[in-house]
């Protein structure tokens, strides 16, 4: 029995990750592309799904206010031309959208932000609160203090990370090719496109390891490391050409892509990654606070009672209830010593405790596996 592929129209939340050959070409920004991209965008908003966009093109813009020359640029010539082409970007996106209403905003990450627990707690609730807001975020590398990340495929692998950061349900990476082969399809005549991957064996990795066309940022293995990642976090990812006038209205309408199917859904992924993790420090709450984590809700700081371990930002605690039986895993949002100092205490009074405004959760409930 054949496995269908996802639709893009039941996105939920999608992240849209856009290549610097598509944005910029010979003659500087492509701004008739990227009108129909921000129509597509302000469409899928109108049904209701959150939009993330991943917007490669910084470099590609400055080099050209800056008259560098083609070619590989030094490290430094490189962030200087990202911080020229930065606010360009960002300008770009916010005219094309604001004709429909639409509000953006530039969030700068690397890849450490995703490494470091506390940086992704921090980079998770900012884009939350923006998606709440009803804000398309638009993300770019932050090749401006970046070193190493500044190397081909990088933005296909932070797109994925962006994708399990703000818990999407669909990644669509816009490439310069229309999907998987099994082979090179320019030189091997019995190349077969995959329209659908249930799962990402040695064997598709293999078919991803050389070059299937002129892809300009890392080829197919950085789109496979990118699914392998997407997927694990419970989001399913295309890879689509991306040239055309509307792109995300055309995979909708049946382009051909390569879709992989995510394993679980983001929420019941993101679960198990912190049920997995080895507590540092415990939380002993009261009756109270127990009740309201069975109802779902967070942990404020009112409910605690006990603080034990040495924890930071971002670390993983136990969650006791009133007679010391574990009740959840979570990542706290405050350090031990300020936990300690909170307990007890409304949420109304942390910035009066701490000196400094804080978040009202302890540990927000979808950063807590029960």
């Amino acid at each position: 029995m054949a496995v269908l592929a996802p639709s893009l129209t039941d996105a939920r939340r999608l992240v849209v990750k856009i290549g610097s050959a598509l944005l910029v070409g010979p003659e500087g920004l492509n701004a008739d592309w990227l009108r129909g991209l921000c129509d597509d965008v302000a469409d899928w908003r109108r049904r209701g799904a959150d939009v993330v966009l991943v917007s490669s093109g910084s470099i590609a813009l400055g080099r050209r206010v800056l008259g560098l020359p083609a070619g590989a640029l030094p490290l430094e010539q490189a962030q200087a031309a990202a911080a020229v082409g930065q606010i360009r970007l960002a300008r770009a996106y916010e005219e094309a959208l604001a004709p429909h209403g639409v509000k953006t905003a530039q969030v700068l990450l690397t890849l450490e932000d995703s490494a470091d627990r506390r940086r992704y707690l921090n980079s998770r609730a900012t884009m939350q609160t923006l998606l709440g807001l009803g804000v398309v975020p638009i993300v770019n590398e932050n090749d401006t203090v970046a070193t190493d990340e500044i190397r081909y495929g990088d933005n296909d692998r932070l797109a994925a990370q962006i994708a399990v950061t703000c818990g999407a349900d669909q990644l669509l990476l816009l490439s310069d090719v229309d999907g998987l082969y099994t082979a090179n399809p320019k030189t091997d005549p019995t190349a077969r496109h995959l329209a659908v991957i249930a799962a990402i064996t040695p064997e598709i990795e293999a078919m991803g390891s050389g070059p299937v066309s002129g892809l300009s940022k890392g080829g197919m293995t950085t789109k496979l490391l990118a699914a392998r990642t997407a997927t694990a976090g419970g989001c399913a990812m295309a890879i689509a050409e991306g040239s055309v006038a509307r792109p995300l209205s055309a995979v909708a309408q049946g382009a051909r892509a390569s879709w992989f199917l995510p394993e679980g859904d983001p929420q019941a992924a993101r679960k198990r990654w912190i049920a997995a993790m080895k507590p540092r420090g415990t939380l002993g709450i009261d009756q109270g606070a127990a009740d309201a984590l069975r109802r779902g809700k967070s942990l404020l700081p009112a409910g605690v009672r006990v603080v034990t371990g040495e924890f930071g930002r971002g670390d993983p605690v136990t969650i006791a209830g009133p007679s010391g039986e574990s009740l959840a895993t979570g990542l706290t949002r405050y350090t031990s010593d300020e936990a300690r100092r909170i307990a007890g205490h409304r949420s109304a009074r942390i910035a009066e405790i701490l000196g400094y405004p804080g978040r009202a959760a302890l540990v927000h409930r979808d950063d807590m596996a029960v």
